[in-house]
């Protein structure tokens, strides 16, 4: 099931790839910016979470906590997402992306803008991925959920590279109620 706005998410527990329990909703954040990301190595996500941690000061400003989930084992996302200033969460069987409703397509790696923002992220640290565990099929998904656990907005992405950026997100929590 998709959830679209005004939806309630249901419950659950998460454990980040550092062993840290996180419970949803979150009862006293402002909002949870709760991202499924593709494989532990998909440079497409990579970059695109480059970009998020390198303006956490202002996502931490407008009460926003990042919360970003990958179909890839916490063993294979240290090697990635370790260094990152928000919580990962590994979901390798992918239960948390079904029960969010975040498909697969074949074509999801297709699109132009993935070969460009994969290629950026390559020629910004020098790495590409060895191991596409769970396979490149995955589509990306944002929600932005207030504390009381209502989705305030949804992005089911078409492609790989079919996400909110930093803006867009501000922007979203910028015009919603809290």
């Amino acid at each position: 099931m998709k959830f679209s706005p005004g939806d309630v998410v249901p419950a659950t527990v998460l454990e980040t790839i550092h062993g840290k329990p996180l419970q949803l909703p979150e009862a006293g954040a402002r909002w949870v910016h709760l991202q499924f990301r593709r494989f532990a190595g998909c440079p497409v996500c990579n970059f695109h979470l480059l970009t998020f941690a390198r303006r956490q000061g202002e996502l931490a400003a407008a009460g926003i906590r990042e919360v970003v989930l990958f179909h890839s084992s916490a063993q294979e996302m240290r090697k990635y997402q370790a260094q990152l200033p928000f919580d990962c969460v590994a979901d390798p069987t992918k239960s948390h992306y079904r029960r969010f409703g975040v498909e697969t397509s074949r074509l999801a790696f297709m699109h132009p803008r993935v070969f460009w923002s994969g290629l950026r992220w390559i020629l910004a640290t020098g790495r590409f991925y060895k191991r596409a565990e769970n396979g490149i099929t995955g589509l990306p998904a944002d929600l932005l959920i207030d504390g009381r656990g209502t989705v305030v907005a949804a992005r089911y992405g078409r492609h790989a590279d079919d996400h909110w950026d930093v803006d867009e997100l501000l922007a979203l929590a910028g015009s919603a109620r809290s």
